[in-house]
């Protein structure tokens, strides 16, 4: 019998201030997928699959958080997930119960896969859209070395975006999960998504993954 694939589940910013109304940045409908989420996380935690989350991670200081009446929307954006508050908490569904967290310092060259072995939950944490701006993403996605990225989060044309052509641009094999995932702008969902098609990407349903694991 062939191996099993090896697979993580990579959770893209489900926290409080995208998915839930009153949420710094808010994306519209986000709660709806909570429970879809859940479903995902609490079957990954009982198949034993690494659940890698990526966070955003702020502080006032940095380039992409200015004045509400100043942010364009497209680079640079009102306070949102602030280091400490709790908008920058994970929702219910997707909280990670004993994470290893990943800031924005480099670890030693060959460190972390010592490091992360044994861990189910790696926190990702992120000062930009992509979770490949913290510089210890590459090497942990080197050391799980993935067959396959079951990937859902929000929010779809933004993070998830940057997540999945990340992902593919690092030659692995992503499967987003439609169902539990949100985009803001309807257009760039349709835009971002047919090029993840173009270029490999399956896409599914948690029905569809929980069947499979």
């Amino acid at each position: 019998m062939p191996d099993s694939p090896r697979r993580i589940l990579w959770d893209v910013d489900t926290q409080v201030d995208f998915m839930l109304p009153g949420g710094k940045l808010y994306v519209p409908g986000a709660e709806e997928t909570a429970p879809a989420m859940g479903r995902l996380v609490a079957a990954a935690r009982a198949a034993g699959l690494v659940h890698v989350a990526s966070a955003d991670d702020h502080e006032l200081t940095d380039p992409e958080i200015v004045p509400a009446e100043q942010a364009d929307f497209v680079d640079t954006y009102p306070p949102h997930c602030l280091r400490g508050t709790g908008g920058a908490e994970r929702v219910p569904e997707t909280r990670l119960s004993d994470p290893l967290p990943l800031a924005h310092v480099p670890f030693p060259p060959g460190l972390v896969p010592a490091l992360i072995e044994g861990r189910r939950e790696l926190l990702l944490l992120k000062k930009t859209f992509s979770a490949f701006s913290n510089p210890n993403a590459d090497p942990v996605l080197d050391a799980l070395d993935p067959d396959e990225v079951i990937l859902f989060g929000v929010a779809t044309d933004v993070c998830n975006d940057a997540a999945v052509t990340g992902l593919l641009r690092r030659g692995r094999r992503v499967l987003f999960v439609e169902d539990a995932s949100r985009g803001l702008d309807e257009a760039r969902v349709a835009a971002c998504t047919a090029t993840w098609r173009e270029r490999g990407v399956s896409f599914t349903t948690v029905d569809a993954v929980l069947a499979g694991l």
